[in-house]
């Protein structure tokens, strides 16, 4: 019994690992947002999200296990290197403005949390260096399975304590109910719905997913004869991304919306959230917030390593020094909102509204490489898989100029 549960959990590691990357305080961040500006009305847009990142998932794990190729491996051979550059760079930009929105939201709230036990609390500086050397320090390890291991215990401590919140705030089915209904709610002063949409996909259907989902795929051992074990994983890191955010995106609406009350700051869930729930479960849904970033910024910061070896078709390897040195400059990133005091919230939806602009290039590139016969041979893409994949494009394609256009009003205001 004990090795069967053990080789379950072995073979959900590489979907724990791309929902703890995309379950980080960016979605949390996104998804608190939506909650309280217009309660449970976006919950289209999440499950709209997880549906296309389990299809997108499933299909660029597929591609790796027949034609035994990465990602970027593969664009660089089979459509052209400039491509596999493309993404090195637009992704890396991408997880820099992550790692820099994610430590400071992480902080922010340790800060606030800390003013219940400590006089003034413990200053954000401190708890921005002490996570950024706890991640960097596992890193150190260069061990990808311990990598993922311990990965997989924190997002079980992010999901236990985001679960919790949803039992103490389910809104009514009928409110759920209403939620799946797809609509743009009415813009209001200081309100910008289309940049939460966008931002809400880019957190979730995020490029860096699928093309790390390949390695992941390779490291495990997987061949096509696998392919039942990849699609349940994807299934599974789905499933999880779809109950979580929906929980995060109840606890906000249950408290923040019902009184009226936006959320512009981080700190807010802390101050905002303890009169109307208590001490207790302020503090679990601060815990669950912590273990979200923690376990998005180690894929964050370790994403350009894998890129890189993905691109050069090699086995990763995390003990190399340019890779410590690279990793070690990113993870100093998370120390520019502390030093800086920029707004966390601002940083972290804006960074994730920007992948929403790789999208279309993601997946024109799996429609390319799923159709060529030499590299799939009778398992190329099927005329339903490829009408699917032109109807993510196009949705790809509207949430980039939502992304676009939300960027644009607000920086046009920042400006002003």
């Amino acid at each position: 019994m004990y090795d069967k549960l053990r080789k379950l959990i072995n073979s959900l590691l590489p979907g724990l690992y791309l929902f703890g990357f995309t379950l980080g305080t960016g979605s949390v961040t996104a998804m608190a947002n939506a909650g309280a500006d217009y309660g449970m009305a976006l919950l289209w847009a999440i499950f709209l999200s997880c549906l296309i990142t389990f299809i997108m998932i499933q299909l660029y794990g597929k591609f790796a296990l027949v034609s035994g190729e990465t990602a970027l491996s593969a664009f660089r051979k089979h459509i052209h290197p400039a491509v596999g550059i493309f993404f090195i760079i637009t992704l890396t930009a991408h997880v820099c403005g992550s790692i820099i929105g994610v430590m400071g939201i992480i902080s922010d709230l340790s800060y606030e949390w800390s003013k219940a036990y400590f006089d003034n609390g413990i200053q954000p500086i401190y708890f921005a260096v002490f996570f950024i050397f706890l991640v960097y320090g596992i890193f150190l390890q260069g061990n990808t399975q311990f990598f993922k291991q311990v990965l997989a215990v924190i997002v079980a401590i992010m999901a236990i304590c985001f679960l919790i919140n949803f039992i103490i705030f389910m809104p009514s089915i009928d409110e759920i109910a209403r939620g799946f209904i797809p609509v743009v709610p009415e813009t209001q002063p200081g309100q910008n719905p289309y940049l939460l949409i966008a931002s809400i996909v880019g957190t979730t259907v995020f490029s860096g997913l699928f093309i790390l989902r390949t390695t992941l795929v390779k490291e495990a051992g997987w061949t096509f004869k696998d392919l039942r074990i990849q699609r349940r994983d994807a299934m599974f890191a789905a499933f999880m991304m779809f109950v979580v955010s929906a929980s995060v995106m109840a606890a906000a609406a249950g408290t923040l919306h019902v009184h009226g009350t936006r959320l512009d700051e981080a700190s807010q869930m802390v101050t905002l959230l303890e009169p109307l729930i208590g001490l207790l479960a302020v503090s679990i849904f601060t815990l669950g917030m912590i273990a979200a970033g923690v376990s998005s910024q180690f894929p964050n910061v370790t994403l350009t390593p894998y890129l890189i070896d993905d691109y050069k078709n090699v086995k990763p390897n995390m003990r190399q020094w340019k890779y410590r040195i690279i990793v070690l400059v990113l993870s100093l990133l998370g120390l520019l909102v502390p030093l800086l005091q920029a707004p966390p919230v601002a940083v972290m939806v804006t960074s994730q509204a920007f992948g929403a602009l790789i999208l279309p290039v993601t997946v024109a590139c799996l429609i390319f490489l799923g159709n060529k016969k030499n590299l799939m041979r009778e398992h190329t893409f099927s005329w339903v898989t490829n009408i699917v994949l032109f109807l993510i494009f196009i949705f790809a394609v509207i949430m980039s100029y939502m992304s676009y256009s939300g960027l644009f009003e607000t920086i046009s205001r920042l400006f002003a």
